[in-house]
């Protein structure tokens, strides 16, 4: 439909708090923005948004939306143990469920949390050196990211427990012969950290199309200074609104 919206699927706006309404929101608008720049996978992958509130009640995309559909209304709203709080026709991706639970229970900062599967996202993560500071835009992640081993299809719950130690305190990660995840207190952080590791990615995989011995490594002096410059963040509050206004133009009806 030209509005975003889906065929018979009522708006829960004046149905639930108004702090569960604005999750919704900036969530279907991140899942919207992921869309736009080309970065979904079909229906695979999953951005969650924790509810605000004790009960660790969080939200995630209901499995078979493609991302460019989603809606505030759409999105599920389950509980640590992958119970559905809702009345719904969906169900979850499971290995959704066994990412976002695990580190919406361990973070409480990390309140919107995002994995893909972009083409870049995954060379690199591919690469056995990693993210290399080839670029502004990786040398201002690079402080922030950690890593986490492949072990399979994230189905298995007890992968949870290693993928919070290795995540600590960082607010990007290279999942090994995966993808890449981010987190964020709010949309707007989440959307930013993701947004400079996927352009970092993007960058290395086209500098090192020419080989690696080619590629000029950034000096250790200056990955300090940018590292300095960058300690208190990536101004993810500063781009957000910018953001929606893109999608008002672009997407409209996430807010549906």
């Amino acid at each position: 439909m030209a509005d975003g919206s889906l065929i018979g699927l009522n708006s829960l706006k004046g149905k639930v708090s108004e702090e569960e309404w604005k999750a919704r929101v900036d969530l279907a608008a991140l899942y919207r923005l992921v869309a736009l720049n080309g970065w979904d996978d079909m229906i695979y992958t999953h951005i969650s948004a924790r509810i605000p509130g004790p009960e660790h009640h969080f939200l995630i995309n209901p499995y078979g939306l493609f991302f460019g559909e989603m809606t505030a209304s759409a999105l599920v709203k389950i509980d640590l143990e992958g119970n559905v709080l809702q009345e719904t026709s969906y169900f979850v991706n499971a290995a959704g469920f066994t990412i976002h639970s695990a580190i919406h229970a361990a973070r409480d900062d990390a309140q919107y949390v995002m994995h893909l599967h972009t083409d870049q996202g995954v060379a690199v993560s591919a690469q056995a050196e990693g993210l290399l500071p080839l670029s502004q835009h990786a040398l201002i992640i690079l402080p922030r990211l950690a890593y986490h081993d492949y072990e399979g299809i994230a189905l298995n719950l007890d992968e949870r427990e290693r993928l919070v130690a290795d995540l600590g305190d960082k607010h990007a990660m290279l999942l090994r012969n995966h993808g890449t995840l981010a987190v964020g207190e709010t949309a707007g952080d989440c959307w930013t950290h993701m947004f400079y590791l996927e352009r970092a990615c993007k960058q290395q995989v086209m500098a090192l199309s020419c080989g690696r011995d080619n590629v000029l490594i950034a000096p250790q002096a200056s990955q300090d200074e940018v590292k300095r410059q960058t300690s208190r963040g990536v101004g993810g509050f500063l781009a957000w609104p910018g953001c929606l206004r893109r999608l008002d133009r672009e997407s409209p009806g996430y807010d549906a």
